[in-house]
């Protein structure tokens, strides 16, 4: 698949960052990631797989989103990664080749938890190109994706697996809200609208 490029002329940028408390953050980031899926070509399937443990609070998010797209995205929407099933390190490489097996051609989008700066916490970026799982924990994973959404949820550079444990349910949960609510619209809206 080609990289992605954000269309000449065009009025976003990437990456795209917002905060979680931001009134309308699931709406202005439903409408970049749509913009994303308009611009990316052909794909016959879409898919997001959603990276994360139920065993780490901050590592949750992933599995979060996944399990709230589950009740509420379209069923047009390939959903791996849930509070039920995680994808993470462990079985990651044997899902992504699950999906090139069960889908054709699919368009991926990836959502993970990761550690930032003290005054990036709470943001949500989205990202042109794959996720690198693992990065911030010293794991090397394969990449994921066309397209990334990841979720700064706790400080990093001292302790990352103790950080991400003791990272505030509340604060992953209402990211993950945001975070699917977002996905769930672009995908909407990528169905309804003529391209």
């Amino acid at each position: 698949m080609r990289e992605l490029v954000p269309r000449p002329g065009s009025p976003y940028s990437y990456p795209y960052r917002v905060q979680y408390t931001q009134p309308y953050a699931a709406q202005e980031c439903a409408e970049r990631l749509h913009q994303v899926l308009r611009t990316s070509g052909s794909f016959t399937h879409l898919a997001c797989v959603c990276i994360g443990t139920d065993r780490s609070t901050g590592d949750a998010l992933g599995p979060l989103v996944g399990t709230l797209l589950e009740k509420h995205a379209p069923p047009s929407l390939h959903i791996f990664g849930t509070l039920d099933e995680p994808v993470h390190a462990v079985n990651l490489r044997s899902t992504l080749y699950r999906i090139h097996q069960e889908l054709h051609h699919p368009f991926i989008i990836a959502v993970d938890a990761c550690l930032g700066q003290l005054k990036s916490v709470g943001w949500i970026q989205l990202g042109l190109g794959p996720l690198k799982p693992g990065a911030g924990v010293n794991k090397n994973l394969p990449e994921v994706g066309q397209v990334h959404v990841t979720g700064i949820v706790n400080v990093a550079g001292f302790m990352e697996y103790f950080v991400l444990q003791n990272t505030r349910l509340g604060v992953v949960m209402k990211m993950a809200e945001v975070i699917a609510d977002a996905v769930q619209l672009a995908v909407r809206q990528y169905h309804t609208l003529p391209r």
